[in-house]
């Protein structure tokens, strides 16, 4: 089967359509602008299809150039045969590809190879026929000037060149391969005196579960522990294994294990615990590594997404607070496009106490510069620091500030980065981190794409699994987040414009170099006077760059400079000017969508037009709203069971999520309490940066654990923490986005009699 072929099976799409997509990927195009730009080549495949398309391109063509080196080698051997160049064809992945091969795959020098050099070849395959006799036949291949000086090195030998004989057939290795991960049981002790009660493993001190159903998250808990020498594993079949592998070892080779002789039964046995097992034991816990690096890799690449996604508050001035307590918080204020407008440092908390100094120093910062947002980072003395800027908005009422806990996740890292040093030279590493908070605030997309995705907290177990696939797979979820949203190219910083599909480091600082010398960019086409942005690159880009108040309207939408002239054909089937079709959704619903399909625009292009223009430049996130912690539970001594508080999700994992409750503390609502209903995967219900209600079932002040659910409550024993009616809801709500209206009748009935829309 041909990897096109192939792929075209796995994604259950047309082969044509696979074929399409491979040559413009190879032609240099990107997921973002392939999955937006080039429906009708692709047959609407999406951008989680392209993705997987992408990957399984990846590994299927180096599975092909293995298997290529593989032929070649056999070839030049001469043990290339026709079955076996038929099966190393038909292998589907590289585990069997490397069976096939394992045979003739050259070898250091070995015990059994020594023995075929003592002569003990034809011993061994005497040793296979049915009623020999060991003892008997051995006697005869005594070799003094080898080192054969009795049977029992003859048959050592002979046993030598047996465990190699029969261990290296691709089928065999197959099914026992196949077996041992369907059956086996991944048993797990403490290491001689690492038993530690306290110890983070203790869980799996004494373990036991099938390989194939352990969870992610508990497969990588064990291999870290493993790997940390506290903990020991080993693959067994359970006892009751219909039929012994030393059995399926003799029936593959037509030997008849009962009838055998008691030295072949146990050279056979020998080839399942010291060669097989072990091997195979390699092997799988190779697979379950990866199985369950690929889920935590898909749970991180989930939550950066919903995290990168997450509401901006908006163009406003903001106050950033980074709290501490010995050291004092640091304050930034910045001006409603993020610039810095100036930076202090005040001393509220214990030991210093100057609270009335540090409010005194707040109101004039918030008055000269208008502020109307706080922004309290969630870190140590995150509490007091919010009672203190609400303390603050009560004060200067007249401005109407908004107070709210932004995530301080890798602002310390982007503090101390070269990045941040570059962009603020002349202030301390300290008084940096308040201006990322202030900024992930007005809008988390642009400031958050500064920081290296691992740095974030999103994850589980990250450490623990392949980084080039982890940090190949965030960049993959920044990229696609950025070119969702769109970037403004009068403002985006160079970083967040070398997120842009077709654009790299060179071309984004080119392009803020060009803005910084010759002032804002007028319209797109100006991207191609600058340097080392050619049409292939504007191609790419253009579409996912915005100019607000440029001279061209259509140039702060997502829709194509190459689809301009559509705009002005569907202008012109209207009777109006193409600015008149903004926004106007009763103008746009008379649209004779067949009428305009030609060779270069086709259905899914106009279809997409014309969605863009209905609500040109609007913003794919959800509505903003923030979290309100209740003011009278600060700290974990405060929680009692039963209690509903407001939260917001910080992590979701495989087994549940994380909420912050505004504790200093995130408290788990485990998988088997996010619901009423019964929950595979925790993303169903809840994702990273919403908030939910929760109750508070257990909290372990010693251990620093809260249990939470969002389960509808119990109608006995419930227990308010606040007054506010909306913080006693029975049944807890996710915080969605609000629903993007469309016209009835007109617009949406059009697309959906294309049969690109479904549902009302």
């Amino acid at each position: 089967m041909s990897i096109t072929q192939q792929l075209a099976t796995e994604l259950g799409a047309r082969p044509n359509q696979i074929e399409a997509t491979i040559a413009l990927m190879d032609g240099g195009a990107t997921v973002p602008f392939i999955a937006r730009y080039r429906k009708e080549i692709t047959g609407g495949l999406d951008d989680i299809q392209l993705r997987t398309l992408h990957q399984r391109l990846a590994y299927l063509r180096d599975l092909e150039q293995r298997r290529q080196s593989i032929l070649e080698q056999l070839k030049s051997q001469g043990n290339l045969t026709p079955e076996l160049e038929s099966a190393l064809r038909n292998a589907d992945n590289k585990a069997r590809l490397e069976d096939l091969y394992l045979p003739f795959k050259p070898k250091r020098r070995n015990k059994a190879q020594e023995a075929r050099e003592a002569g003990l070849q034809p011993l061994a395959d005497k040793l296979l026929q049915p009623g020999s006799d060991p003892l008997k036949l051995a006697s005869g291949y005594l070799n003094p000037e080898a080192g054969i000086n009795d049977t029992e090195a003859a048959l050592e030998g002979a046993r030598f060149i047996l465990l190699e004989q029969l261990t290296e057939s691709a089928d065999l290795i197959g099914q026992l391969r196949t077996l041992l991960w369907k059956q086996g049981e991944l048993q797990v002790r403490a290491a001689r005196g690492k038993a530690d009660p306290d110890s983070k493993f203790r869980d799996y001190f004494e373990y036991s579960e099938a390989i194939a159903k352990i969870p992610s998250h508990r497969a990588l808990a064990i291999l870290r522990g493993h790997q940390e020498g506290v903990l020991k594993y080993a693959l067994q079949l359970p006892e009751n294994t219909r039929q012994n592998p030393a059995e399926l070892i003799a029936d593959h080779w037509r030997l008849r294990f009962a009838s055998s002789s008691a030295w072949l039964q146990t050279t056979l046995q020998l080839c399942w615990d010291k060669k097989l097992r072990p091997q195979l034991e390699t092997d799988l816990i190779r697979q379950l590594q990866e199985q369950a690096s690929d889920a935590a890799i898909s749970v991180f690449g989930r939550n950066l997404r919903d995290l990168l996604l997450a509401p901006p508050a908006g163009a406003r001035a903001t106050l950033g607070l980074d709290p501490g307590l010995r050291t004092g918080v640091k304050v930034a204020v910045v001006d409603p496009t993020g610039k810095l407008l100036e930076c202090a440092t005040i001393y509220p908390h214990v030991p210093h106490k100057r609270w009335r100094d540090s409010l005194d120093t707040l109101s004039t910062l918030c008055r000269r510069y208008k502020v109307s947002l706080i922004a309290v980072g969630n870190g140590t003395a995150s509490r007091e620091t919010e009672q203190l800027a609400k303390e603050l908005a009560t004060r200067e009422k007249d401005l109407q500030m908004q107070t709210l806990l932004v995530s301080e996740a890798g602002a310390s890292v982007y503090s101390a980065s070269a990045l941040a040093a570059e962009e603020f030279p002349e202030l301390d590493v300290s008084l940096r981190s308040g201006i990322s908070i202030a900024r992930r605030l007005q809008d988390p997309l642009p400031e958050l794409v500064k920081i290296d995705p691992r740095s974030i907290g999103v994850g589980q177990y990250q450490h623990d699994v392949d980084q080039t696939a982890l940090a190949q797979s965030l960049d993959s979820v920044v990229e696609d987040c950025v070119n969702h949203v769109g970037v403004d190219l009068n403002t985006a910083s160079r970083e967040l414009l070398s997120r842009v599909a077709g654009l790299n480091r060179t071309t984004a600082e080119n392009i803020v170099q060009y803005r910084e010398q010759h002032g804002r960019f007028e319209d797109r086409q100006q991207l191609l006077k600058v340097p080392r942005l050619g049409p292939k690159a504007f191609e790419q880009c253009a579409g996912f760059l915005r100019i607000r108040d440029g001279r061209n309207p259509l140039d702060n939408s997502a829709v194509h400079p190459e689809s301009y002239a559509l705009v002005r054909r569907i202008a012109q089937q209207l009777g109006c000017q193409p600015d008149q079709l903004l926004g106007n959704a009763e103008r746009l619903s008379k649209v004779d969508v067949e009428a305009l399909i030609t060779p270069e625009y086709g259905r899914f292009t106009i279809i997409d037009v014309l969605r863009e223009l209905e609500k040109p430049g609007r913003d794919p996130r959800p509505a903003f709203r923030s979290v309100n912690f209740d003011e009278q539970v600060q700290t974990l001594n405060d929680l009692q069971p039963g209690m509903q508080l407001e939260g917001v999700v910080t992590n979701v994992t495989n087994f549940g999520a994380f909420v912050d409750i505004g504790v200093h503390q995130d408290g788990l609502v485990h998988i088997s309490q996010l619901a009423d209903r019964f929950v595979s995967d925790p993303h169903e219900v809840v994702q990273s940066g919403a908030i939910v209600q929760v109750r508070v079932v257990e909290v372990d002040v010693a251990r620093r654990r809260i249990a939470l659910s969002m389960k509808s409550a119990p109608e006995a024993g419930k227990t308010a923490a606040t007054p506010d009616k909306s913080m006693r809801q029975s049944k807890p709500e996710l915080q969605k986005p609000e629903p993007q209206k469309t016209v009835e009748g007109s617009l949406a009935d059009k697309l959906r009699a294309a049969g690109l829309v479904k549902g009302r």
